[in-house]
């Protein structure tokens, strides 16, 4: 009992030496944002989409600068994207300077399941992915109605980068793949490749002749997901022009729950500046 009431008196004390302090007279208070957000009615899909926007600290100042776009898979605030816009706030800082100034656009999610595969003939991919194979119209929305309008709404370059993770992944490949004219620069991290017995590993992609940057990492995941990731980045580099740049990490340290950010981190930095980290 004794030890209690020390424990009370010790509360009390620390808690007195509070109420004993003067509390600063608060000036102003109001909400704090990185972006925005933008709801927008997709006729492709049938639905609405929320997409959230970071925008470059040097924006407002600027009008007549533009800036690269970086399209991020998985990317509502409860996601992806407040972390990862904070690598690239950090990657553009001038004294940093690994990235440059962009633009990130995160699409939040309504069914990943269903909009980041392709259609499984695997049975146990169809019993537990019952909504799954609609990325043909995922791929579509992002096309014809996402890009039209960022380009519309914002002062963008023509450089484009996605990222994707795990399923994300699997769609940053089957975008390569089939629509490479997409992006300029793939993030594909501990894809997904997996799905439908591996398949999209031997499916034969579309040439393309502009510019590609390709980055390939995946964390200590165990045997499927460590090979596929390496079986990727070596089916690309066997099929490599001389307008690609390919990297691959391995990353011992981590896994399939916090490979993202150090992978985007490492990526943006080889993307970007690829002649220093060759």
């Amino acid at each position: 009992m004794k030890y209690f009431i020390v424990l009370v008196c010790c509360i009390g004390s620390f808690n007195g030496l509070a109420w004993g302090q003067k509390i600063p007279k608060k000036i102003s208070e109001s909400d704090f944002s990185i972006g925005k957000s933008i709801k927008i009615a997709s006729t492709v899909l049938g639905e609405n989409r929320v997409v959230n926007v970071y925008l470059p600290l040097s924006y407002a100042n600027n009008p007549k600068q533009t800036y690269p776009v970086i399209y991020l898979l998985d990317g509502s605030k409860d996601e992806d994207f407040i972390h990862i816009a904070g690598i690239v706030q950090f990657g553009s800082f001038s004294w940093i300077h690994f990235v440059p100034e962009s633009i990130v656009v995160g699409i939040e999610n309504v069914d990943r399941k269903r909009d980041f595969t392709y259609p499984s003939g695997n049975a146990l991919d169809q019993k537990e992915f019952t909504t799954a194979g609609k990325s043909a119209n995922f791929i579509q929305f992002i096309e014809k109605e996402l890009q039209p309008l960022i380009e519309a709404k914002f002062r963008t370059q023509k450089t484009k980068t996605i990222i994707g993770q795990s399923l994300g992944g699997l769609l940053a490949t089957e975008i390569l793949f089939k629509n490479p004219h997409l992006f300029d620069n793939y993030v594909i991290v501990s894809p997904s490749l997996w799905w439908d017995d591996e398949k999209l590993l031997k499916y034969e992609p579309v040439q393309y002749n502009t510019n590609k940057s390709i980055y390939v990492a995946v964390g200590k995941e165990g045997e499927t997901m460590e090979r596929t990731a390496k079986e990727l980045f070596e089916k690309l580099n066997q099929q490599k022009k001389e307008n690609t740049t390919l990297f691959f990490d391995f990353l011992p340290d981590k896994t399939h729950g916090d490979a993202l950010h150090e992978a985007v981190y490492k990526a943006l930095g080889k993307i970007f500046s690829p002649q220093e980290n060759k």
